[in-house]
């Protein structure tokens, strides 16, 4: 009984080396709805939703992180935390979802890869580790998502929800990340969305979507 107990669990956990995650990078401007729509997409369809934004404000809130000062200020200025940080979380992250139940294998990456460092680093760490499906870009003027930020502010309790580091972060999106989306476009793997729009009327075109991948 114990040979066969011990030959079940190495043989779930070289399944679950062999399983690699299906990644799904969602990008946008600050205040697009890229977590709204995440969360719409977590209560449909079998996705797991990572925001790197809430991984790193959770390791910045961390009583014992070695990198919460360095990660509190690079929000603060809207900059990008250095990649080494954000994709050692994201990893850590899948790794302890696709540990508890190993069904849960898709991934919603939400606000990632932000810049080329960010898609190099990646690439990198994981080459061979996961695959990523596609790049929902959730596409919106900037000021529409100005606005949006500036409401959410007034309750969200969020250092960077303040029209000064918006116009930062607005920049920061363009500067850096607007190219990685052109960058996937080039290889058909964008699907875009206009976000512009209200909360149903984006998600009934993520639906149409969505249910002609899974």
């Amino acid at each position: 009984m114990f040979v066969r107990f011990v030959g079940f669990v190495s043989e779930r956990a070289s399944r679950l080396l062999m399983m690699k995650p299906q990644v799904v990078f969602v990008l946008g401007g600050p205040g697009a709805g890229k977590g709204t729509q995440c969360s719409k997409i977590v209560e449909n369809y079998n996705y797991t939703h990572l925001s790197a934004g809430d991984l790193l404000r959770a390791e910045r809130a961390r009583e014992d992180s070695e990198c919460g000062q360095l990660i509190a200020n690079y929000i603060k200025e809207g900059k990008i935390v250095p990649v080494e940080i954000t994709i050692n979380l994201l990893k850590q992250a899948m790794e302890k979802t696709m540990k508890k139940d190993e069904k849960k294998f898709r991934f919603l990456i939400d606000g990632f890869p932000r810049n080329k460092d960010n898609l190099q680093g990646w690439n990198t760490v994981m080459d061979g580790k996961a695959d990523v499906k596609f790049v929902l870009f959730f596409d919106c003027s900037n000021e529409v998502c100005i606005q949006r930020c500036l409401e959410r502010g007034k309750s969200s309790g969020r250092t960077d929800d303040n029209r000064e580091s918006l116009q930062k972060r607005i920049q920061t999106y363009l500067q850096s990340t607007r190219p990685i989306i052109d960058l996937y476009q080039t290889q058909g793997k964008v699907h875009t969305v206009d976000a512009s729009r209200s909360v149903e009327e984006v998600f009934a075109d993520v639906k149409a979507l969505l249910d002609n991948k899974v």
